[in-house]
């Protein structure tokens, strides 16, 4: 069982860090700064519900650094801990309570995301002016959590009976 467990857990991070490879090919042109799909947190929803949430916490904190080390520099490390912490907490919280779905929470977790990503870019720039952006951000959150909850929701109904790690 550990090794089958093993397994599955190298499969979604290795699934994560594709889609983040996708994710940095994408020219998402919508004229703002900063405003990705979110790709990889579909693996992140996914495994709330099927891994233990210590796992589902260490494959965010790995995919982050992984994928930064691979796609990007320093910064988008620092960045994309700060948002995929965030956005971990809350949607495990909201996980635990049992009244909302896959969906919410992953459009709640999309906006916590964008939410740390500007508490760093304040601290790092250290300027408060950043939080002018949090609209664009909140709006944009929504969208790509709403969409990627949709598709993990989709997934999950597909592999739930036969899918625990």
């Amino acid at each position: 069982m550990k090794t089958r467990k093993i397994a599955y857990l190298g499969m979604l991070m290795a699934l994560a860090l594709v889609l983040s490879y996708v994710e940095s090919l994408i020219p998402f042109a919508v004229g703002i700064p900063g405003v990705k799909l979110g790709l990889t947190n579909i693996v992140t929803v996914i495994m709330l519900y099927i891994a233990s949430p210590m796992e589902t916490f260490l494959l965010c904190v790995f995919r982050a650094v992984l994928s930064g080390f691979m796609f990007g520099n320093a910064f988008s490390i620092i960045y994309s801990l700060a948002g995929c912490i965030l956005s971990f907490i809350v949607m495990y919280l909201l996980k635990k309570s049992d009244k909302f779905s896959s969906v919410s929470i992953s459009l709640v977790g999309g906006v916590c995301h964008n939410i740390g990503q500007i508490i760093v870019a304040a601290i790092v720039l250290s300027t408060y002016s950043v939080v002018y952006y949090i609209p664009v951000l909140f709006v944009a959150g929504c969208i790509t959590g709403l969409v990627i909850g949709i598709v993990a929701s989709q997934v999950l109904l597909r592999i739930s009976d036969s899918f625990h790690v």
